[in-house]
């Protein structure tokens, strides 16, 4: 079995952790003990195995301690993207029946507000500084022994929240298997996807994006999975990403498109004068990656260079510099435990070459292992045919296998790499008394891959305008993360439909997608 307890005692001086510019640093020695001791605390806290942690932090100093924590105690640990409302946040914290609420003092006002209204919670603890109505982690550790020992180590899980069609997240709930903290099990998913990429124990890994998405967060902690090391930027600056490959030495990292756009457009003497050499592999995923952007990547860092396609529920393409080079606008094929698959509307596979269809990946056969959408039973069921499964996607295979994307059974909006339903959007805009109709979707945008357009249809005696649409965005953002809201907004006369009165949401979008070979980029 393998914990961070084991390389712990492997090498407890080795560098675990590296967080912001070196103003935190924490060896494996200090994160077992730390993980080790917070885990005592949430079992003093009444905290039971299968119960959940949500947890309200940026980048912070101790967000892996935490998190090992949980992981060594048999809990689900739920990351709060701070971004979000109020509102936002009270509903994962409701719904994902979190016991225990732990935030940063920095949020300390909406923390308080959403503890307070959330009667599930056993308790509440804050770090970094006081928070009203909550306990200090500080204050709880100091009644822990530095080598008290922890007793029965469980595999803990995390549980993500993906953005759902319905305008409200969706939580990722895999089963929580009563095994022993690093069952073979367990980590041999872990194992597996750092092999794909050649990481070892030996490399040093970037983390540019913050920790609450399922990459950033399941990379990094696949670092200590295998006593690699991690080095986590705070806030993503592109110039400041480099200085950290050549002065940390990165060999690997994980990017989405944005972090590549804005790291391209740097002047070319701030380029060059960084040695980036040391970076073996280069990931990038979340969102389709422009191929003129992508040609600059690969002319720029080689074959470094990789892709992969997947989502939070899981799936799995893969494509390297070369072969992409080859198969331009492909996001690979199939990684090892799984095949593609192009399913017809019958649900009937389609072989045909170039033929589009609803991309299908294979689920776990044991279906006890499979993930559901928490407390979603309808939307779980809807995801699945037999033993296939799909995260929305429409697209076609080559004659060669390569799986190329063209569109989104959902609608769902990828800017910067971030998922973005629109139904959200829309059912809050809706809400506007100058407002009779809108639709939301995403248009392209050179910088994030797309943007956020709303269409709006003015009601009756509202007159359309700069005034009108700043007014809109303002109530926008008002109500909900600002992120979702839109950048622009187009008046018409009526939102295209289908004779049952839905969104013809394909249809709009040609006007803004023409001359883009893929709708999705």
């Amino acid at each position: 079995m393998t914990t961070v307890a084991t390389f712990a005692r492997k090498n407890p001086d080795k560098t675990a952790l590296i967080y912001g510019h070196a103003e935190h640093v924490e060896s494996y020695g200090q994160l077992e003990a730390r993980s080790r001791r917070i885990g005592h605390v949430l079992r003093q806290l009444g905290l039971e195995f299968g119960d959940n942690v949500a947890v309200y932090l940026a980048n912070d100093d101790l967000f892996f301690d935490i998190y090992w924590a949980c992981h060594r105690t048999g809990l689900y640990f739920t990351p709060v993207n701070w971004h979000l409302q109020e509102d936002e946040i009270q509903y994962i914290v409701d719904n994902s029946d979190a016991k225990l609420l732990i935030a940063h003092a920095r949020f300390g006002e909406i923390a308080t507000r959403v503890a307070a209204r959330a009667p599930k919670l056993r308790a509440r603890v804050s770090i970094g500084g006081e928070i009203e109505g909550f306990l200090a982690l500080e204050d709880l550790l100091a009644d822990v022994p530095e080598d008290a020992p922890l007793g029965e180590e469980l595999e803990g899980s995390v549980m993500l929240y993906s953005s759902g069609t319905t305008g409200k997240p969706k939580g990722v709930r895999r089963p929580l298997p009563r095994v022993p903290a690093g069952d073979p099990s367990v980590l041999a998913g872990v194992v597996g996807l750092v092999s794909f990429f050649g990481i070892t124990e030996s490399d040093r890994y970037l983390t540019p994006a913050p920790l609450y998405h399922a990459a950033p967060i399941g990379f990094t902690a696949a670092m200590q999975r295998i006593g690699a090391t991690a080095v986590i930027m705070r806030r993503f600056d592109p110039e400041e990403a480099l200085r950290l490959i050549e002065t940390q030495k990165i060999t690997a990292s994980q990017w989405v498109p944005t972090h590549f756009r804005r790291l391209t457009s740097l002047p070319e003497p701030t380029r060059s004068k960084y040695d980036v050499s040391s970076l073996r592999v280069a990931v990038h995923a979340a969102a389709p990656c422009p191929i003129p952007l992508k040609e600059q990547m690969i002319s720029w860092w080689g074959d470094a260079i990789v892709e992969y396609y997947a989502g939070t529920e899981g799936g799995g393409t893969l494509i390297r510099a070369q072969e992409w080079l080859q198969k331009k606008g492909s996001v690979g094929r199939h990684w090892a435990g799984g095949v593609v698959h192009i399913l017809d509307e019958d649900g009937n596979e389609i072989t045909t070459p170039g033929k589009e269809g609803a991309i299908y990946f294979e689920a776990p056969p044991d279906v006890a292992a499979r993930f559901a959408y928490h407390k979603d039973a309808e939307k779980t069921a809807s995801t699945y045919r037999g033993n296939l499964f799909t995260i929305g996607d429409i697209g076609y295979k080559d004659e060669d296998g390569y799986l190329f994307l063209t569109d989104r059974q959902s609608n769902m909006i990828i800017s910067g790499g971030v998922n973005i339903y629109p139904q959200e959007t829309e059912s809050h805009l809706v809400m506007h008394p100058k407002v009779q109709d809108v639709a939301v979707i995403g248009v392209p945008n050179e910088d994030l891959g797309e943007e956020v357009k709303a269409v709006v249809v003015p009601a009756a005696g509202v007159t359309p305008g700069p005034d009108l649409e700043r007014e809109l965005i303002a109530f926008c953002r008002d109500h909900i993360a600002h992120y979702k809201c839109p950048r622009t907004i187009d008046f018409a006369a009526e939102v295209p439909r289908t004779e049952t009165g839905k969104m013809a949401k394909r249809k709009l979008r040609e006007k803004y997608w023409g001359g883009h070979e893929s709708r999705i980029v």
